[in-house]
């Protein structure tokens, strides 16, 4: 038994990284996969490749920090699949730097992506979940939305108000049977980290660091990520909500 059977999930950030992989392996255990993001070519031949292995994709753009394009996108989905169960929001932004390094125009850049974004896609999304009795959000978050490091200021703060938001959605909207949880990954290795990584003076140096502060010794893979997110998605996880889960080879544990 498929474990998304007859479900269908709408993805942001779908095109790359743990989008991808999540639209991929939501797609073959079951569920009816919409990819949403602004780059049309990647968010094509995702929705190709799930089409190809004989599933359900369609390929929608939309800003996650445009209110428009982000109920635009949520009723494309609904009418192409006749309803809602599950929503992803993945779609994000990165940028390194403390504080004083950081301009207004990079700290508004990634908490549009990060937080505004998931704000804009949930509180559209919300709607449609309960028109489908209920479902689940399942938010990207990171460990650093638990926890700090230094260089990442807009970024910590970004995403320590998705582990927020999760958790008070999650109260606001228990009773219509809308689960609402949060995973919290550590470096995995999307094209976004591995960019921020190639910009580093010393990339294959800084790679190195950073898989030697992981207590297993590696990078994730977009593929753990979308395990863990697969379970959120599925009844199996029928009675979990408000729940920030670490994913970070040990990160955070000590």
């Amino acid at each position: 038994m498929q474990r998304l059977s007859g479900k269908m999930a709408f993805i942001t950030g779908g095109g790359t990284g743990i989008g991808r992989a999540c639209a991929l392996l939501f797609a073959r255990e079951g569920a009816k996969v919409v990819v949403a993001a602004r780059r049309r070519k990647k968010l094509d031949a995702v929705a190709q490749e799930i089409i190809a292995e004989g599933h359900n994709a369609l390929a929608v753009e939309c800003d996650v920090t445009r209110k428009a394009s982000v109920e635009a996108a949520i009723r494309a989905a609904e009418e192409r699949f006749g309803g809602l169960n599950v929503i992803v929001n993945n779609a994000g932004a990165l940028h390194v730097g403390t504080a004083e390094e950081t301009s207004e125009e990079d700290w508004n850049r990634v908490i549009a992506a990060n937080l505004t974004g998931t704000f804009l896609v949930s509180r559209a999304g919300v709607a449609a979940l309960r028109r489908a009795s209920g479902g689940a959000i399942v938010n990207i978050g990171s460990y650093l939305g638990l926890v700090g490091i230094k260089q990442r200021a807009a970024y910590c703060a970004s995403k320590g108000g998705v582990t927020l938001l999760t958790k008070a959605m999650a109260l606001d909207h228990a009773a219509e049977k809308i689960r609402v949880n949060c995973i919290c990954p550590a470096l995995v290795e999307t094209e976004m980290a591995l960019g921020a990584m190639q910009r580093m003076p010393d990339p294959a140096a800084y790679r190195k660091l950073r898989e030697s502060q992981i207590p297993m010794g590696r990078a994730g893979t977009p593929e753990d990520v979308a395990q863990l997110a697969v379970f959120l998605a599925s009844d199996e996880s029928a009675w979990m909500t408000g729940n920030a889960i670490a994913i970070d080879g040990g990160t955070t544990a000590g």
